[in-house]
């Protein structure tokens, strides 16, 4: 289901870049934006061009699915837990772990 709301869009966003690590201005020079326009995009308060979402996205590594859909935003929502939860480990619990998760992945490709 499509997001419509300006404001739950500029959540996801926010989100999303913070798990990135990333400042605003990081993510507006990179996309090709003003500080000040990526900032109102994160508040929810100005619509964004399709070619924007897209270099914003390209930017924070995720899909359109992930900022612009309902079902996306659940599943970042783990994702964003399990990160949280993976680096809270020890140093050797997380590459045990990230080596069980290249496995997995791994395992998908073949």
């Amino acid at each position: 289901m499509l997001v419509f709301d300006l404001r739950a869009i500029g959540n996801k966003l926010l989100k999303v870049r913070k798990r990135m690590g990333m400042t605003q201005a990081e993510v507006a020079e990179a996309a090709g934006l003003s500080d000040r326009t990526y900032a109102d995009i994160e508040r929810g308060s100005v619509n964004m061009r399709t070619e924007t979402v897209l270099r914003i996205c390209q930017v924070l590594h995720v899909t359109p699915d992930e900022i612009l859909t309902e079902e996306a935003a659940e599943a970042a929502s783990r994702q964003e837990e399990l990160w949280e939860r993976l680096n809270a480990c020890n140093p050797k619990d997380r590459e045990t772990a990230l080596r069980l998760l290249t496995v997995f992945l791994e395992s998908l490709d073949g």
